[in-house]
């Protein structure tokens, strides 16, 4: 059971709102229009309603463990390090949108979403000896980027290769 006693409301508030801010720039980015409408995709592809309360549950979740982990920091150090890897991991949020969606490469947005996957390795990493429940509620964030990384080969080999024109 995770305790969630001593929270701090100015750090939940703070946390939730980098995740709304993630949120919103990897919205803007992700333009489902005709472009990917049109591209091929696996029949197990999930359905496209369930994104929106996926991505809802796993932003709480990541701003919940945010928050346990920067309570139960041992340290200074602990928490600048806990900044780092979650910023380092938001970043990669939103540039993968920005790879697939914008730009229109699941080449590139395959190669970067590694890197995603990597980072949120990193943030359970980090968290494990400070809160071990923190860092098991991104668990189903590693789950979904790793469902996103197959459905994101599967949409390559189907329709690559990307970056010629009319693509």
């Amino acid at each position: 059971m995770i305790d969630l006693a001593g929270l701090e409301t100015r750090i939940l508030l703070w946390a939730a709102g980098a995740a709304v801010i993630v949120a919103v720039l990897g919205g803007y980015a992700t333009e489902t229009g005709a472009w990917y409408q049109a591209l091929r995709k696996p029949s197990w592809q999930p359905p496209n309603w369930i994104f929106g309360p996926v991505w809802t549950t796993i932003f709480a979740l990541a701003v919940l463990a945010f928050a346990l982990g920067w309570r139960d920091a041992p340290a200074p150090e602990a928490r600048t390090l806990l900044v780092v890897v979650f910023a380092v991991n938001a970043v990669l949020n939103i540039a993968w949108s920005f790879l697939f969606f914008t730009f229109r490469r699941p080449d590139w947005a395959l190669a970067e979403l590694v890197l995603l996957w990597l980072s949120i390795l990193a943030m359970i990493l980090v968290l494990w000896p400070v809160s071990r429940g923190a860092a098991l509620l991104l668990a189903p964030y590693l789950l979904w980027v790793t469902t996103a990384g197959f459905l994101n080969r599967a949409i390559l080999l189907l329709n690559g290769p990307f970056g010629k024109p009319g693509l």
